[in-house]
C-alpha cells in the first residue's frame, strides 16, 4: 500500500513515536510485545527491521528517572529527614513504575526519530525513503 503524504515535523515525529505508533503512516502499532517490534507496519507495510534503537531509551530513562529520583529523595531527607524505610517506600515503587512505564514510549520515539532523520542503516534502504 502505497503511503501520500508530506513529510512530517519533527513534533509530529516525537508525538507518534511516543504514541508508539508507525514513524511512516502514524496509524500502525509499533510493538509485537512489551519491547518487540512488529516485522513491518499492519497499516502500510514499512518494514520495521532496519531501526534499531539499541539502548538509547535505556540511557534516557537512567537520565529522567535518576534526576527525579535522587532529587526527591534529598528533598525529602533534607526537609523531613524520615526514616529509612520511608524512603524505600517511596522512592523504589516509583523507580520501577519509571523505568518500565518510560521504556515502550521512549523507544518508539527514538524508533520514529531513526526514521526522521534516516539513521544508521535506514539511509541506504529504499522502502524507507520518503514515497515520490
Amino acid at each position: 500500500m502505497a503511503v501520500t503524504e508530506e513529510k512530517k515535523s519533527v513534533l509530529q515525529t516525537l508525538w507518534t513515536g511516543l504514541k508508539m505508533r508507525c514513524p511512516r503512516c502514524a496509524k500502525g502499532r509499533l510493538f509485537d510485545g512489551f519491547l518487540k517490534l512488529k516485522p513491518e507496519c499492519d497499516h502500510c507495510g514499512l518494514s520495521f527491521d532496519a531501526g534499531d534503537t539499541a539502548d538509547g531509551p535505556a540511557v534516557a530513562i537512567m537520565f529522567i528517572a535518576g534526576t527525579l529520583v535522587v532529587g526527591g529523595a534529598l528533598f525529602v531527607e533534607i526537609a523531613y529527614m524520615p526514616p529509612l524505610w520511608v524512603h524505600v517506600v517511596l522512592w523504589v515503587p516509583l523507580t520501577l513504575l519509571l523505568c518500565v512505564g518510560l521504556l515502550r514510549p521512549l523507544k518508539g520515539l527514538t524508533f520514529a526519530l531513526q526514521y526522521f532523520f534516516k539513521a544508521g542503516t535506514i539511509e541506504t534502504r529504499e522502502d524507507w525513503q520518503e514515497p515520490q
